[in-house]
């Protein structure tokens, strides 16, 4: 097959876990898959993306993924006329986003449904177009990809659609931490401050908890989001400026570091379609604590502390000094982790465009 991978919407430490998502499972289709030809279209601001493999090529396009107009009109003009010229077998398209008209067929990945739990989080300008091109994906995709059986039901309930649950991956790297920890007093949490991520409730949930342990820290890693002068705002109203660290983005390498040295982690998500960070901290060793939603409940079970959206102040003591509790999530949280790989992550994607190219090759 010649497959085409629709990366356009990739913005370098501009997307939050769809950037790891690609990255990873690019890595993994190189490993898996040495028949199959990928070209994979890339923006202006993407130039370490493909993987240096004999059957992977870049495909750089000329259009930035910053100007988010430019790009969906790129996507929905200019690629579909180079898909055709390449003569492609199959467009994967990971970030949301596919063509309206296309000469092959498109399977599409949802990482989730927020746009229709939970509008008010989106600015009032950008919500028509995340319904309608997403409604637009959904209906001319020939299969779809949900990150998680939570994702599934929404596409159903919302779209009217099935899709493949395929769940992420871990990399093996988290694995290696637990054996190198050395944790200090922080709790650390892994996420956009975006307003659904909850992190102002945690925020303020820390700051009583600090109160009682003033040697404690807080450190936020990930883009600052829509929701950053906000969080800076109520941490300087708080009295937190020296316990509170907010990070940015960080390299991999880093991140790693973090999870190497945290005394727990914490997710404290409003809603989410997988869960990245919690899936890392399971793998890395790192006791667990996450909101009560159906995602983390789907792939933590019991190796996470569970707490209620209202109520987080009672689980980062649980989560810090409980000894018995940390030890057994732990034991529980890696071997529950080994399940995710991004190897098994590449075998089911490619299983899926394998199977809708094959449809149309039949149907011919």
């Amino acid at each position: 097959m010649k497959i085409g991978v629709n990366a356009l919407y990739l913005i370098p430490g501009g997307v939050g876990g769809t950037e790891i998502y690609l990255r990873n499972l690019l890595a993994a289709l190189a490993e898996v898959d040495r028949d199959n030809e990928y070209l994979v279209f890339t923006n202006r601001e993407t130039s370490d993306l493909v993987p240096r493999a004999p059957n992977f090529h870049d495909r750089p396009q000329a259009v930035a993924a910053r100007f988010r107009p430019a790009r969906i009109l790129w996507e929905q003009t200019v690629l579909p006329a180079v898909v055709w010229r390449l003569g492609l077998d199959v467009l994967f398209n990971p970030g949301f986003t596919a063509p309206a008209v296309c000469s092959c067929p498109r399977v599409t990945v949802f990482h989730d449904l927020q746009h229709k739990r939970h509008p008010e989080y989106f600015r009032w300008f950008d919500l028509p177009f995340w319904n309608l091109f997403l409604g637009l994906s959904a209906d001319v995709s020939a299969r779809l990809i949900s990150v998680s059986e939570a994702t599934r039901q929404d596409l159903r309930r919302y779209y009217g659609e099935d899709s493949a649950v395929i769940p992420h991956g871990v990399a093996p790297q988290f694995f290696d931490i637990a054996a190198r920890r050395e944790p200090e007093r922080f709790l650390l949490c892994v996420s956009t401050l975006h307003p659904h991520k909850n992190i102002d409730g945690l925020i303020r949930a820390f700051a009583g908890f600090r109160q009682r342990h003033p040697d404690f820290r807080l450190v936020v890693a990930g883009m600052r989001g829509f929701s950053g002068h906000e969080i800076d705002g109520l941490i300087a109203q708080l009295g937190l400026g020296g316990s509170v660290e907010i990070t940015g983005w960080l390299a991999s390498d880093k991140l790693r570091e973090l999870y190497r040295r945290a005394w727990a982690v914490v997710c404290p998500s409003r809603f989410e379609g997988f869960g990245m960070p919690a899936l890392e901290a399971m793998a890395a060793g790192v006791p667990l604590a996450c909101s009560d939603i159906p995602p983390f409940r789907e792939f933590a079970s019991e190796a996470a502390l569970f707490f209620p959206l209202d109520d987080i102040d009672p689980a980062l003591e649980r989560i810090c000094f409980d000894d018995e509790l940390r030890a057994r999530l732990v034991s529980a949280a890696q071997e529950r982790a080994k399940e995710f790989t991004w190897r098994r992550a590449a075998q089911d994607t490619l299983a899926v465009l394998t199977k809708v190219s094959d449809r149309l090759k039949r149907y011919f």
